[in-house]
């Protein structure tokens, strides 16, 4: 049987060599607190990456980096006024942070199913379950919350159109999605807020961390003060407002400040891991790709991910008979995420769909694809796939 000497990961960071230098230039300066050079630095290099170089256009974007994704969603919705009571649309086919933070404010999440091109939220479902809180409860849903899966750009065209049909602000979840982009268009520049995650195994990451991108200054300078406590300005302890520890550490920043200088190199290569999973594996009848829909479209495909189809494999080889056999292999794979209408703790959300996305949780897996892994790494677990399809 195969057994990788060493576990096959599947997503580990990948370092660029600088990240040291701005660590060691914070212990020398003894910046060693939540704020610092490296975090306006990291900032910066955020803002020019996100705004294609030109920082002085109508649509600049603007980046706080604060400590986690969840902390980013959190913050835009305590922005965009939701409180206690309000209804605000969630993707279903996400992790649980993307929904979590709508809990924390009090308020219900109404979950909207995955369309089968880019599993990501179905514009005709979302219209479709603004319509009925409208009908249901006399009021509408007060934000709208997209994801891009697995790095995967939703149909951004169609979201944005409904968002603005209806007068529904979009607080876009890019967590995934760093560098992937739309017509053209970086993904994190779509909504009045978008929420960045910099977690261990995202395509560049700080440690833990995370950002908001929001669309005016003020916004950001609003974002800064209520993840330091929002402490008034005065010469005593005053605040007037709720506060959070959301800000992201010097030391974190400075990683995050080595790492933008290969993100481009990150996103070749978990495009060409992409490319040689697909180059082995597509012709195998039973399993397809989370694929790009059209040109449009341009994925970072931050995790490569496939479906498993019973009924077309042979001897009925399933998604779950696959991951257990990898795992005796000691090769990472995941299930693609469980839905949130179905999970325990949102059992009493609302849902709008037509079960595309657990389907999509039935059927799908997660392929290791750091960019750290090598093409013998790669082709090694293609290789053990191939072997477990023909037994």
């Amino acid at each position: 049987m195969y057994m990788s000497k060493e576990r096959i990961m599947l997503s580990l960071p990948h370092m660029g060599g600088n990240e040291q230098k701005f660590v060691k230039d914070a212990f020398d300066t003894n910046w060693i607190v939540p704020l610092g050079p490296n975090v306006s630095g990291f900032e910066e290099d955020m803002e020019y990456y996100l705004n294609d170089g030109n920082n002085q256009t109508d649509s600049r974007k603007f980046v706080v980096a604060l400590s986690s994704g969840t902390a980013a969603i959190h913050l835009g919705l305590v922005q965009l006024g939701i409180g206690y009571g309000d209804e605000v649309i969630c993707q279903s086919f996400t992790f649980a942070a993307s929904a979590n933070p709508i809990i924390y404010l009090g308020a219900k999440p109404v979950f909207v199913d995955s369309e089968p091109e880019t599993w990501n939220m179905s514009p005709e479902f979302l219209e479709e379950a603004i319509k009925d809180r409208i009908s249901k409860t006399g009021n509408k849903p007060k934000a709208i919350i997209p994801v891009h899966l697995y790095g995967m750009p939703a149909k951004m065209d169609a979201i944005m159109r409904i968002s603005n049909k209806y007068e529904i602000p979009v607080l876009e979840d890019a967590a995934e999605a760093l560098g992937s982009t739309f017509n053209g268009r970086k993904c994190g520049n779509f909504g009045e807020f978008s929420a960045l995650s910099f977690n261990g195994n995202k395509i560049i990451t700080t440690s833990g961390g995370g950002a908001l991108v929001c669309s005016t200054e003020i916004q950001s300078h609003k974002t800064m003060f209520l993840a330091t406590q929002a402490r008034d300005n005065a010469p005593h302890y005053q605040h007037s407002e709720i506060g959070y520890n959301y800000r992201i550490s010097n030391i974190c920043a400075g990683i995050g400040r080595g790492q933008m200088e290969v993100l481009p190199e990150r996103i070749k290569r978990r495009r060409e891991i992409n490319k040689i999973y697909r180059d082995t594996l597509s012709n195998i009848k039973g399993i397809s790709f989370q694929t790009e829909p059209s040109s449009d479209y341009y994925s970072n495909y931050w995790l490569t991910s496939i479906i498993i189809d019973p009924s077309k494999m042979k001897d009925g080889v399933t998604r779950e008979g696959l991951r257990i056999e990898c795992e005796k292999a000691n090769i990472e794979t995941r299930p693609l995420w469980k839905p949130m209408h179905l999970q325990p703790v949102f059992k009493d959300c609302p849902f709008y769909g037509d079960g595309t996305s657990e389907k999509l949780f039935n059927d799908g897996l997660c392929l290791p694809s750091g960019s750290i892994l090598s093409d013998y790494q790669i082709h090694y677990v293609t290789s053990f796939i191939l072997s477990v399809i023909a037994k």
